[in-house]
């Protein structure tokens, strides 16, 4: 019998089918031991060495691997094939060589791009040694990782409180999104005008045409500056006679992209189908662990963390003839497309994502899988299979028209494209992101037939003025999309990355955009002044590529962290002399548009308001940076920074406003600022009622009746004919709501908690009903992850619900602690939770609690966010880092 070490419990049922009974497959469930979260894990003076930690879980499953592994034949290490992969495979092996378990067996590596049984028989037949410039990238990413974070997060902490920490990758990130804020402050709007003129053809046909010449020079886009230049061009069109002066039209190709790599596929599950990157990665990891299709379980799809851009050949004729079978002999190219990937050292030539099987078609599988999931394969499916198909043809028609008036001329331009062969458009066309459209993105209608030297007649001549718009702050794909391009960090880490800035609320994202709160701004700000190297993008690029040529053997990765400690080093030895004087003093001017934002009086912004002479500046206090008079505490005045970045309104109010009383208690109702932005309060004292305004809500826009409306909350709607129960409305943790019986629904709007009326609340409360748990309308939310029995009997799971991951046994609901990852979770930690939220421990097991959470420097990881301190004993080694 051979032992094989696979990664996931899920992969190692399946595995074991296709293997027999000639062989045991058990599962490491990721790391197996991982740098303990404490100071001396990685010792630069002792030329880097590592000290590794294996949690108690770890220790567990290694144990049964040992002991598998006494009584077999041999052992083939088969975790994922990539840079994260190798290193467990190493961890293992090392592990096992300690343990004297391994004696002369012969130990082999073995990879595997699919979940199916063809690939992993083949992968069996062709095994290899480790990979060791491979670990060896690993254990220099992994070095470099814990030293950034836990030599720089400290001195954040002591320099700017109310900043978490700081990363190799994320604080790089996180300037992305900073500076884009930067440059939309900065932004000054500028005004222009756009020309055209809505003319008809001798046929009766209507096509509009725009402004591309006048005065005999060609107009640059946006030239027209003024209205009096507009309203001048717009008498020369009015007045003017057109006729055709040439009409080209060209044929014009458009090619298939290549199948998806990891930053693509979340790039466009982000703009077609509203994924974020860590959805986009939980579903992918399952289409590729594998699904069970008709009583079989297999992978869906290939490996998703990859650069690779290619497909396998077999897969290419696979792809080749389902094209003819699905769209026809017209639909296939003559030859096989080749694609080649731009990234340097592409993840150990990956191939790209792919189905494992073409003739899976979306339709076929979709019963087997939940929403979410089919979604997901029907992308990588309808882009895999379009990346082998024909190229679009399309006829592109530029029509040049000369507007006479006089001896004035001008030129307008129309432009037209017909789809004359719809190729591989019929299976995937990209929905490219808002931020990539451009104003001429509308330019390409379909045109009238329109003859060379044929008069037009005018129909209307338009004239529309127009302003600049700052640069769009970025959504996920557009950041990752620019990570890529810049060379910082690598694809298989932008998920974690991202999740990490939000987790520390560095970052908030409404409407799918990423904006810098105040103190990611602060943060960024610190760096950029203090450690302006290490946030530098070419030098993230650089070190990334110097850990690439680590796993290509060309660079001693000892000899990279040696260069890389002796200066960052010297760096955090010259902030301990550094003042917090000094530091805010720099983030005065770093942050001057955000601290002090310019005031409609004109007066001076840095100048206290309320005392008339204190000077105003950044101070530092328990919970962060706010805005304080130098005059303090002669005068009080304090401003907070609000979490979008911009001024709080209201939070310049020294004293309460008085808005009336409450006719039901007679007590003042005052609007006042606090530490945590505008509220309302009614009365005095420790007792009196308080609510902090809606997101939304200005201060100055709040009078007696929005604040009578407000410190009432909840409200009653009205009864429940069925149950005879009152249903109440309120603003919670979550947002608007509707209460009746311990059940909640959600609202649309905080408007609707002030005028929802019982029809239509009993409308909500049964829509909610009907969803059943979760209201995702599919009753309990799929399981995530299965850990096992509980001891007392019944499956503990990993589910997702409407609010976050949670542990679910029976009845009893645990949520994960925040930043947990949910793969990540061990039967250990949720058994913990589990009797945290009052669910029996088996006899003779004692109740265990999670330990209070600690700060915990951040790795650039692969799988999950930093953890809690609870998890970290327990869950680091099942954690990935950066591939």
């Amino acid at each position: 019998m051979n032992v094989v070490v696979v990664e996931s419990p899920a992969k190692a049922k399946t595995i074991n089918k296709y293997l027999g009974s000639g062989y045991k497959v058990l599962a490491s469930f990721g790391h197996v031991r991982d740098l303990p979260a404490k100071d001396g894990s990685v010792l630069p003076d002792q030329d880097f060495e590592m000290s590794w930690e294996v949690d108690s879980a770890s220790q567990k499953r290694m144990k049964d691997i040992a002991d598998a592994v006494k009584g077999s034949d041999g052992l083939f290490l088969a975790t994922d094939p990539d840079r994260e992969g190798e290193a467990i495979s190493w961890h293992v092996l090392d592990l096992l060589k300690k343990k004297k378990v391994l004696g002369d067996k012969p130990v082999k590596r073995v990879v595997f791009n699919a979940i199916t049984k063809k690939a992993v028989l083949d992968a069996m037949a062709a095994p290899r040694d480790i990979d060791v410039p491979l670990v060896d990238a690993y254990l220099a990413r992994r070095a470099l990782d814990y030293l950034v974070g836990f030599n720089l997060s400290p001195v954040l902490w002591r320099k700017l409180p109310g900043a978490r920490s700081a990363g190799r990758v994320q604080s790089v990130a996180l300037r992305l999104v900073c500076d884009r804020e930067n440059e939309i402050e900065r932004f000054v709007s500028e005004e222009y005008w756009n020309l055209s003129a809505l003319l008809k053809t001798p046929r009766g046909d209507e096509f509009e045409a725009k402004l591309v010449s006048a005065d005999g020079k060609r107009l640059a886009p946006r030239a027209v500056k003024t209205g009096d230049d507009a309203n001048r061009l717009k008498a020369l069109l009015e007045g003017a006679s057109f006729v055709v002066d040439s009409v080209e039209a060209k044929p014009v190709k458009r090619n298939p992209g290549p199948p998806f790599t990891t930053s693509s596929l979340q790039q466009a599950a982000s703009s077609n189908i509203g994924f974020n990157a860590s959805r986009t990665m939980q579903v992918a990891q399952k289409l590729y662990e594998g699904i069970d299709i008709g009583g079989e379980t297999v992978g869906l799809i290939t490996y998703m963390r990859t650069d690779g851009v290619q497909m396998a050949p077999e897969a290419i004729d696979a792809a080749r003839a389902a094209i003819v079978d699905q769209f026809g002999n017209r639909y296939l190219p003559e030859k096989p497309r080749f694609y080649s990937t731009k990234a340097k050292n592409a993840q150990e030539a990956h191939e790209a994502i792919r189905p494992t099987d073409f003739n899976r078609t979306p339709d076929q599988v979709r019963k087997f899988l939940d929403a979410d999931q089919a979604r997901l394969y029907e992308l990588i499916w309808k882009r895999g299979i379009a990346s082998q198909m024909a190229s679009a043809e399309m006829e592109r028609t530029t029509v040049e028209i000369l507007a006479s008036n006089g001896a004035d001329k001008a030129g307008l331009r129309a432009v037209g494209s017909v789809v004359r062969f719809d190729g591989f458009l019929s299976a995937y066309m990209d929905r490219r992101d808002e931020d990539e459209k451009s104003e001429d993105d509308d330019e390409d209608g379909r045109l009238p037939e329109i003859n060379a030297r044929e008069n037009l007649a005018k129909q209307k001549i338009n004239s529309s003025q127009h302003f600049t718009e700052p640069p769009p702050r970025y959504s996920e794909a557009s950041l990752i999309k620019k990570m890529e391009e810049l060379g910082i960090g690598r694809p298989s880490t932008y998920a974690a990355t991202l999740k990490t800035l939000s987790d520390r609320e560095y970052v908030v994202t409404e409407k799918r955009k990423l904006i810098p709160h105040s103190k990611g701004r602060l943060v960024t700000a610190f760096l950029e002044n203090f450690f302006t190297k290490y946030v530098e993008y070419d030098f993230t690029a650089d070190l990334e590529e110097k850990l690439d040529r680590i796993s290509a053997g060309e660079l001693d990765w000892k000899q990279v962290l040696r260069d890389f400690w002796q200066d960052f080093f010297a760096q955090i030895e010259d902030t301990k002399e550094l003042r917090v004087t000094n530091v805010l003093d720099a983030l005065n001017e770093a942050l001057a548009p955000l601290v002090f934002p310019k005031r409609e009086d004109g007066s001076d912004p840095r100048i206290c308001q309320v005392c008339g002479t204190g000077n105003l500046s950044l101070k530092l206090g328990k919970y962060g940076a706010f805005v304080g008079c130098s005059n303090y505490p002669e005068c009080n005045f304090t401003r907070q920074l609000s979490s979008d970045g911009n001024e709080a309104e209201a939070s310049g109010l020294n004293e309460p406003k008085a808005l009336g009383a409450d006719p039901h208690t007679g007590e003042e109702l005052t609007l006042r600022s606090g530490r945590f932005g505008p509220y309302i309060q009614r009365g005095e004292g420790k007792e009196a009622k308080r609510s902090s305004l809606p997101k939304g809500w200005r201060p100055e826009d709040i009078d007696h009746e929005k604040a009578l409306a407000l410190i009432n909350l909840p409200r009653d709607v009205g009864q429940n004919p069925e149950t005879g129960k009152m249903i109440s409305a309120g603003l919670g943790r979550y947002g608007p709501f509707l209460l009746h019986d311990g059940t909640y629904a959600n609202l649309e709007s905080i408007e609707d908690v002030f005028s929802i009326g019982l029809n239509r609340a009993v409308t909500v409360l049964a829509e909610k009903a009907a969803k059943g748990p979760g209201g995702r309308g599919r009753g309990t939310p799929a399981a995530l992850k299965e850990l096992g029995d509980h001891p007392d009997g019944g499956a503990v799971t990993v589910r997702d619900g409407k609010y976050g991951p949670y542990v679910n046994w029976g009845k009893v609901n645990a949520t994960l602690p925040k930043g947990m990852d949910p793969q990540s979770v061990t039967m250990e930690q949720a058994m913990a939770l589990i009797i945290e939220k009052g669910g029996k421990a088996s006899s003779g097991k004692a109740k265990a609690k999670p330990k209070k959470a600690a700060a915990k420097a951040d790795g650039e990881t692969k799988k999950a966010a930093p953890k809690k301190a609870a998890a970290k004993k327990t869950a680091a080694k099942t954690k990935k880092t950066d591939t």
